[in-house]
């Protein structure tokens, strides 16, 4: 019995071996891997800018992440500070709400901010950075509002602090809005974090 298992031995490494995956000398070419949306333009997109106005810059969508391109605001020589901050909030409102041009779209580029969407400056009790929309924030999608926030805070409009504060169009209250990394890596699922702003 201990001849037979002793013979027995080679027999079986031998059908063992035999069940792996042999190599193959035969080409196997299925194309190159998968790539990400490129989300950056070619060279710089004219037909986006004026050749006139204040330089400012507007956050797109682009592979489920929110991407700066340079867009222009015009504003009237000698505007006040306080009406040059509403006139470029509605400019940089109207941007995002334009459809992106033929050389964004076929680099991946997209907006959900709506068109018709307003600004004034702050209500008799709000703060003196205060931004009131014609919508309510909070009935803005999740991508329109990182889209909103993400621009405006690192704008002109605002106080250059990384934060806007945004109300509706009456008097209620208002919140202030930041723009984090998670919100620009994760616009659809990541809200900008906010805190009500009172007194």
């Amino acid at each position: 019995m201990t001849v037979r298992r002793l013979l027995a031995l080679p027999l079986l490494g031998a059908l063992l071996t035999g069940c792996g995956i042999r190599a193959t000398e035969v080409p196997t070419d299925f194309g190159a891997a998968p790539s990400r949306v490129p989300c950056s333009l070619a060279g710089p997109d004219l037909s986006t800018q004026s050749s006139r106005g204040v330089p400012v810059q507007v956050f797109l969508l682009c592979g489920a992440s929110l991407v700066a391109v340079d867009r222009t605001v015009r504003v009237p020589e000698g505007t006040p500070d306080a009406r040059r901050r509403v006139i470029v909030a509605q400019g940089l409102l109207d941007q995002l709400a334009t459809s992106p041009s033929a050389a964004e779209r076929s680099a991946g580029y997209t907006t959900y901010v709506p068109g018709g969407l307003g600004v004034s400056g702050p209500g008799p009790k709000d703060p003196e950075d205060t931004l009131r929309l014609s919508t309510p924030p909070t009935r803005l999608t999740s991508y329109a509002l990182a889209q909103l926030v993400c621009t405006l805070s690192d704008s002109a409009a605002t106080e250059d602090d990384g934060s806007v504060i945004l109300g509706g169009p009456r008097s209620g209250p208002v919140r202030r809005y930041e723009c984090t990394d998670d919100v620009r890596d994760r616009p659809g699922t990541t809200h900008p974090p906010s805190t009500e702003v009172t007194g």
